[in-house]
């Protein structure tokens, strides 16, 4: 299976990525969702032992992305952030200070709770309820997308997945890429993660993640 498989919306091209991402070939912008930083940080705090390994993983992988599709900037559809400001985040800042060149739009997620003025230190442009670039809009929370929207929006927030059934009773899970006629949701860029099982209907198109690959299941 592909690292990577491609999917035209409105005669613009795009990669749906293994590595929990898209990217917007007409705009050369590396999409995706729901990074939660600080998180296992968060954890620990209250006593719960989760390793930082989870997210030296998710940074790692998002560094091989930028180095893979070379992106003239990354649009963080909410939530790249878990809590208030902690080790984790000074993590980030590092990274940050290392690909300071590289611009990032973070549109707000309920999680992103940090001061603006971090957000101003750290490079990152914040967007408080969406951002409109040509016919896509991008949001957190895909209820924000009205009816009458005249753009196709992209969204995160639900780290969505699909059921896949197996002999007997056997069944598994996958996060996945969903897109409906109006909208998509992505999954979460972050590892430390559940999903919620979406139904798809026909004429949606879905690309579940297997094992560090994508395949689309319709």
């Amino acid at each position: 299976m592909p690292m990577y498989l491609p999917f035209e919306l409105l005669n613009n091209q795009f990669l749906v990525t293994a590595g929990r991402s898209i990217f917007w070939e007409n705009e050369s912008a590396l999409i995706l969702s729901d990074l939660h930083l600080g998180k296992s940080g968060h954890f620990r705090k209250s006593g719960i032992a989760i390793p930082q390994a989870v997210l030296v993983e998710d940074m790692h992988r998002l560094v091989a992305q930028i180095q893979f599709y070379k992106p003239q900037k990354i649009i963080v559809v909410g939530d790249l952030f878990h809590s208030n400001a902690n080790k984790e985040h000074d993590f980030f800042l590092k990274w940050r200070n290392d690909l300071e060149h590289l611009p990032v739009h973070l549109i707000k997620g309920n999680h992103d709770i940090l001061k603006e003025s971090w957000y101003r230190e750290a490079g990152i442009t914040l967007h408080k309820h969406s951002l409109t670039i040509g016919d896509f809009s991008f949001m957190h929370d895909i209820n924000d997308c009205s009816d009458d929207e005249k753009t196709y929006c992209f969204s995160g927030h639900i780290h969505p997945g699909i059921r896949m059934r197996g002999a007997g009773r056997q069944a598994l899970q996958l996060a996945c890429f969903f897109f409906g006629k109006k909208y998509a949701v992505l999954p979460a860029f972050g590892k430390f993660t559940g999903t919620v099982a979406l139904t798809p209907e026909k004429g949606d198109a879905v690309f579940a993640l297997v094992e560090g690959n994508v395949m689309r299941m319709q």
